[in-house]
């Protein structure tokens, strides 16, 4: 608990998370970026952004970490969790739809469930934006986002052993996908590795 212990080296389990979370394989819309990983939450932290783009534009967003306390943290009934952060242009018309944030929490279910992961101490939260403009920016018309943001704790996951990682975050990138309105990759296709421009700032906060 407590500050990251800087001269303190990261336990091998960690280390193979880091690897793994960076290896993770993503489809051809999807942009994966080193970003820095918040600080003095965890003992030990990692984390991805991603920017989801269609024919040049970037319709989503998101930011995904990895928190590891050895010692365990009795919050997280765990000593492992993902935080998430997720945000997409969608139709001004599913803003309006009251099931529309029941619909996008269960983009993260499914993907849990599709990979057989045990979920332990989910929370979160959907919000969905509709915008109007108004003045000098009314020929912009309706815009509309939605957000959603999860944590959520590895469960079977044994003291000082690894979670699968590469799964955890899978998940996390149909729920990225879902919400940029991209269809669903057909059986048997293969992601691409992944691709990692330079480091850049976080572009959402993560909860």
């Amino acid at each position: 608990m407590g500050a990251r212990r800087e001269l303190e080296r990261p336990p091998a389990a960690f280390r193979s998370a880091v690897e793994q979370l960076r290896s993770t394989r993503t489809r051809a819309e999807v942009l994966l970026t080193d970003v820095p990983a918040p600080q003095r939450i965890a003992p030990f932290a990692t984390a991805v952004g991603a920017d989801v783009s269609i024919d040049g534009a970037e319709v989503g967003t998101g930011r995904l970490v990895l928190l590891h306390d050895p010692a365990g943290n009795d919050s997280w009934d765990g000593s492992w969790r993902w935080v998430s952060f997720v945000r997409a242009d969608v139709d001004p018309d599913m803003v309006r739809d009251p099931m529309l944030s029941g619909v996008a929490w269960s983009w993260l279910e499914e993907g849990w469930v599709s990979r057989g992961l045990e979920i332990v101490s989910p929370s979160g939260t959907v919000t969905a934006v509709l915008s109007e403009g108004f003045g000098g920016i009314e020929s912009d018309g309706l815009t509309a986002q939605v957000e959603v943001r999860a944590s959520w704790t590895p469960g079977g996951v044994d003291a000082g052993s690894l979670p699968d990682v590469r799964a955890h975050a899978e998940a996390w990138g149909d729920l990225l996908g879902s919400a940029a309105g991209l269809p669903p990759v057909p059986a048997g296709v293969v992601p691409l590795p992944p691709r990692h421009p330079p480091t850049r700032p976080p572009r959402g906060p993560a909860t």
